[in-house]
């Protein structure tokens, strides 16, 4: 598709998106390889993609937006570093919606729990909470995290207060 010309950028976000979307399949299912090489066949394809959405466009992908799937396909593949590595420049204000500000944050959360960083998880899972409660309270993988940092790392800077804000929810 890429060498026969993406000739809009309607064309290329649909693309990228294609590519970000099995590449997070293909990680899931343990495919490194192809997982890895279509990732990067995303971020070559969104490099001109404006930062900013047009109104309207059925895939509303941005450079940012792959940068964000390229966490997960890294935490889908169980390396942390490069996860961590691939969010290093994202920040809230390249996504539009609440869902998405807290999903870079929950994503990002889930890389430095796997890491085994329990006071980095429970700032980036109290800013989900902030962003979009229902991602960190309605999301079990994410509740399971809460749920171990509450049980083993109960003094980690952050804990208490996420645990507090999910307790409060469920009583």
């Amino acid at each position: 598709m890429e060498k026969t010309g993406l000739r809009t950028p309607a064309q290329a976000s649909a693309y990228a998106q294609m590519l970000c979307t099995t590449s997070y399949t293909a990680a899931r299912a343990g495919d490194r390889d192809q997982a890895l090489t279509m990732i990067r066949d995303a971020t070559r394809a969104a490099r001109d993609l404006p930062h900013h959405p047009h109104q309207g466009r059925l895939f509303p992908l941005t450079p940012a937006a792959v940068d964000l799937y390229a966490v997960g396909v890294h935490w889908a593949l169980g390396d942390a570093g490069a996860a961590l590595e691939a969010g290093r420049s994202l920040h809230e204000s390249q996504f539009t919606t609440p869902e998405r500000k807290a999903r870079m944050h929950t994503d990002l959360a889930r890389a430095w729990w796997q890491w085994g960083k329990p006071e980095q998880t429970a700032a980036e899972l109290l800013s989900a909470l902030r962003a979009s409660p229902g991602e960190v309270r309605d999301r079990p993988a994410i509740r399971t995290i809460v749920t171990d940092l509450r049980t083993r790392h109960a003094q980690a800077a952050g804990v208490r207060e996420l645990a507090a804000s999910l307790s409060t929810r469920a009583a």
